[in-house]
């Protein structure tokens, strides 16, 4: 509660002085007893789009359920430098933040930081996730991390260009590009000279990672790193896959791209600068907000496959909450994260901001459906999204994506060939699985 200004008759009434003042003295008696059991602690939040508000609130209503406090943390949204900051923290034991918002590939990496979970939900709410998140999630039978939402690759398209202009949805990416480049063409010839085919993240970080995956998965090249772990990502289908990536840069694609994370892309099309978009479906609210200028012109569907004896790959993104082992407060955090990842608050969460649930049953109610209806239509994209090779590499996880996001960056910016940076990716990765032995 705030400060309680003084009546302004207060000094001509003893009475009602009288009644106030020993108003005071209770609010002072109860805010000293409220003070005694409330505890403060603190909560990493993402802030792509409107994930901070939308995390913000739900942390509000735990608060008042509770009447503990939370500080909420703004990262980065570049999810390397994430990570860095968190290593930082962690290595250093600091328990600046109790609760962390992870990615799906970082419970191998932080897991020694992180204290088991098993006692925060009981089996049959644990068993309503999908067990493909909760299986990630577990590190040498410890469950490091809780699932809070999930994601999976969406291709994003303009609807009215392609009805306008007589083309149907592509099907595989070599399908994207040619219709890409049509339109594009059509729209800068009459005028809009801003206009792009395709825009995806392209900066060198982990987004580059899972737009490269997916390539490459939908080509049938493999995920980099087998389940076994070997090392698999110098194949031919796979150079075919950024070279055709490749091709887009200065065609239908622009050259910034090579700067561009989640938002930047969301800006570009949202603004109706491009026919089709690589983005996560927190992306849909915003392009159907009042003020969005492609509002009820977008569609959403699976990504292209690479090619008729390709498929339709989406990589497996979403984010989890985990406990630091350096939480002074582990109990209160740990009752803050149940409350975060129940179906209440994923359903609320799904209806406001888009954010795919990592519970089933969401995926059939009508609110979730009627906000998000894609949920339902894409629902086999989301079950089986692609992992990334994290499992396989454990620990070394990051330092094997940084190395292959290098390659594919070197690749689309015309810095040596696919071919060419693939088979010093293998030798890299090489060495640092030491000889295949992650």
């Amino acid at each position: 509660m705030g400060k309680i200004a003084a009546p302004p008759t207060l000094s001509t009434s003893p009475i009602l002085g009288l009644f106030f003042g020993l108003f005071l003295a209770a609010f002072a008696s109860d805010a000293v007893a409220q003070k005694e059991t409330s505890t403060t602690i603190s909560v990493s939040c993402g802030s792509v789009g409107i994930e901070f508000q939308v995390c913000e609130s739900g942390v509000r209503a735990w608060e008042a359920k509770t009447g503990h406090r939370v500080q909420l943390v703004s990262t980065p949204n570049d999810s390397n430098e994430r990570l860095a900051l968190y290593q930082q923290l962690l290595a250093a034991t600091s328990g600046d933040i109790d609760v962390f918002q992870i990615d799906v590939v970082w419970p191998g990496i932080l897991s020694n930081h992180l204290i088991d979970l098993r006692d925060v939900v009981d089996q049959k709410v644990l068993d309503q996730h999908f067990k493909a998140i909760v299986t990630n999630d577990v590190v040498d039978d410890r469950l490091v991390a809780i699932p809070w939402f999930t994601d999976a690759g969406l291709f994003y398209y303009r609807k009215d260009l392609l009805e306008k202009h007589g083309r149907k949805l592509p099907e595989t990416w070599q399908e994207m590009t040619e219709t890409a480049r049509f339109i594009q063409k059509a729209e800068r010839d009459a005028g809009n000279d801003r206009m792009w085919g395709y825009v995806f993240q392209g900066r060198a970080y982990e987004g580059l990672t899972v737009n490269a995956v997916e390539w490459l998965d939908s080509f049938n090249a493999g995920t980099i790193v087998d389940l076994d772990g070997k090392i698999t990502v110098n194949n031919p289908r796979a150079a075919d896959a950024l070279t055709l990536a490749a091709s887009w840069i200065n065609d239908i694609t622009p050259q910034g791209v090579l700067n561009y994370s989640e938002e930047e892309c969301r800006g570009v099309f949202q603004s109706g600068n491009a026919v089709f978009m690589r983005n996560w479906p927190y992306a849909w609210p915003l392009m159907n907000a009042k003020d969005s200028p492609v509002k009820d012109k977008v569609g959403v569907a699976p990504l292209p496959k690479g090619g008729e004896d390709g498929k339709p790959t989406s990589t497996l993104g979403g984010w989890q909450l985990a406990v630091s082992k350096y939480s002074k407060n582990p109990e209160v955090a740990k009752d803050l994260v149940r409350y975060l990842t129940s179906i209440e608050e994923q359903k609320r969460r799904a209806v406001v901001g888009g954010f795919n649930p990592t519970i089933d049953a969401l995926y059939k109610d009508e609110d979730v459906l009627k906000a998000n209806p894609f949920f339902g239509e894409l629902y086999e994209t989301f079950v089986n999204a692609v992992a990334r090779p994290a499992r396989a590499t454990g620990v070394r996880y990051n330092q094997v994506s940084a190395e292959f996001w290098n390659a594919v960056h070197a690749t689309l910016a015309g810095d040596g060939d696919a071919k060419t940076n693939l088979a010093s990716l293998e030798k890299t990765l090489e060495r640092v699985s030491r000889g295949g032995r992650w």
